[in-house]
């Protein structure tokens, strides 16, 4: 009677409570005095798989899409920090467009190489053990973007430079930063620059699509909206008990 009782409880929330923050929570509580039972190791490992899939899928996708680097000033590139004092003086000279430009191309850039993420994700996740997933979901907030940091890294570096050096091309980057670099080391006095363009835009790419994932995977965590299936209420449900 009482599973009863809390099941028509929740129901209730769910139809006349909407979907506010708060809403949400309480119907989190409720749920999560349903008993179910505790899942099993293998449900566990599918479960979390099954989350980490939506969400670096989700995350690839939205940085891949036009300004998806661009428009989100967490990931947007800038200029390299040794070259900063390129984009200040020309932009005091009235070379503003020019250093626009330059940022422009250094985000379509990353843009073009985010489309090579997510079929790495989904192997390094096809190659996770039972113990790998159970360390995640019973760990920190972002061990499953540590892992995917310690398991990636090599192979979105050996994909993204190559896609980056070639679409720096195709978007004018190279050009554009090779005039920046050139109005400014004509100016009197000041020390020459020079950047491996494609090796920075490659790095910063990388951490941005671990930013985004980190920004995944605590959704998944913390919303309960987002455990779009029984399998997922189920296998963060007992995270949650177990915290």
């Amino acid at each position: 009677m009482k599973k009863i009782n809390i099941c028509l409880l929740a129901l209730g929330l769910m139809v006349f409570g909407g979907c506010d923050v708060q809403s949400q929570a309480q119907l989190g509580k409720i749920l999560s005095q349903i008993p179910g039972g505790d899942p099993t190791t293998a449900e566990i490992g599918q479960g979390l798989k099954q989350a980490l899939e939506i969400g670096t899928a989700a995350g690839a996708d939205r940085l891949s899409a036009k300004d998806g680097f661009l428009g989100n000033l967490a990931v947007k590139i800038l200029f390299p920090p040794e070259a900063q004092k390129v984009e200040q003086t020309l932009r005091s000279i009235g070379l503003g467009s020019l250093a626009d430009n330059v940022v422009t191309s250094l985000n379509r850039a990353a843009e073009d190489a985010a489309k090579e993420a997510k079929p790495i994700f989904i192997s390094a996740i096809k190659q996770m053990t039972i113990a790998d997933a159970m360390n995640i979901l019973l760990g920190d907030k972002d061990a499953a973007t540590q892992y995917f940091k310690r398991v990636t890294t090599s192979q979105l570096t050996e994909k993204f430079k190559p896609v980056i050096s070639a679409s720096l091309g195709k978007v004018g980057a190279t050009r554009y930063w090779g005039d920046a670099a050139a109005a400014y080391n004509k100016i009197p006095l000041v020390k020459p620059v020079t950047t491996d363009l494609s090796a920075y835009v490659t790095q910063k790419a990388i951490d941005g699509m671990f930013l985004q994932v980190a920004q995944e995977e605590l959704n998944i965590r913390n919303n309960i909206g987002a455990r779009s299936t029984t399998l997922l209420q189920k296998v963060f449900g007992y995270a949650d008990r177990k915290r």
